[in-house]
């Protein structure tokens, strides 16, 4: 099978295609007309981040699959590719130990006001009483989509003596020891720290806006690490200067680009510098997930899916 690798990914995957018996073709260094030329041609496709829209997927007329190096789907037109019975495979697996991990820093952070006490130090000023913290241990945390990477999150809080309520639209039965599946309305009401692992589509866009915010019962720290257009960030922010959130940690903004290689501000610059500005909210550039573990496990995971539908000798 011929599988053409369209962005950066770590060598590994395309070695164990080849060692199967796979054609591959690294396509992320060629002009756009050889791309486009070799895409044509491809039965597999592998990105990180480039679009795989309809258009594309029509032109691979032979195309069986597309692949993601990484958990979100939201860069591949997945409604068709499955009305044209082409697989898409993913690899949250991967990187959900550096998510999980990410949030339990984030969390900490926010809770001993980590970001503002270095500041002060290196400003000269040694502000104990000041940047006197708050416990984890006793809270109850809330998480929001309960798939790789809130599981992930899940299994890093335990040690810390805290209560965790997992819920999941689409997912049910992983009620244990330490986790307890419920409703929204009961997260929303219990909860002290609410975190969101969900993917980007139309149905969350938006998911976390000012309807949510006003259902709280009590105020939160409040995380995402999953994909910025599921928050309205203005939505946030009044709810932060409402005294609903006490703080936010944000691996991910609405306002990242498509390919997730920047930002663009220019939908609405307003909030954009009120949200750098607020002095509760500790921002990262989508590195949740990013870790030097994490990207030979996304490769090693999503080859193996691969394999497993298309073993050597598929014709």
């Amino acid at each position: 099978m011929r599988i053409g690798i369209v962005d950066p990914v770590h060598a590994i995957l395309a070695e164990q295609l080849i060692r199967a018996g796979h054609e591959v073709l690294e396509l992320h260094g060629r002009t756009a007309t050889e791309r486009s030329a070799e895409l044509d041609r491809c039965e597999g496709l592998v990105v990180r981040s480039s679009p795989i829209d309809a258009a594309r997927i029509d032109s691979s007329s032979g195309l069986r699959f597309v692949g993601r190096v990484g958990a979100g789907l939201e860069n591949i037109d997945v409604a068709h590719c499955r009305d044209k019975g082409i697989k898409v495979l993913n690899s949250p697996e991967g990187n959900r130990d550096g998510v999980g991990e990410s949030c339990v820093l984030l969390l900490l952070a926010m809770l001993k006001h980590v970001i503002p006490a270095d500041r002060a130090v290196h400003s000269g000023n040694w502000l104990r009483e000041t940047m006197r913290g708050t416990d984890l241990r006793g809270k109850t945390v809330g998480i929001i989509g309960f798939g790789q990477m809130g599981s992930a999150f899940a299994e890093k809080l335990r040690g810390f003596g805290v209560r965790v309520l997992g819920h999941d639209k689409y997912r049910s039965g992983f009620s244990d020891s330490t986790v307890l599946e419920c409703d929204l309305d009961q997260v929303l009401r219990e909860s002290d720290v609410i975190s969101l692992h969900l993917p980007l589509t139309q149905e969350t866009t938006y998911y976390a806006g000012a309807d949510l915010f006003q259902r709280l019962q009590r105020p939160v720290w409040f995380l995402n690490t999953s994909r910025g257009g599921v928050v309205h960030t203005r939505a946030l922010l009044d709810a932060l200067d409402a005294g609903q959130v006490i703080g936010a940690g944000l691996d991910v903004l609405e306002f990242e680009r498509p390919a997730l290689d920047g930002i663009d501000p220019s939908t609405d610059p307003t909030t954009f510098d009120r949200l750098l500005r607020h002095e509760r909210v500790i921002l990262t550039p989508h590195i949740a997930g990013v870790t030097h573990e994490g990207k030979v496990k996304m490769a090693e995971v999503l080859a193996e899916k691969i394999l497993s539908h298309f073993p050597h000798g598929t014709s």
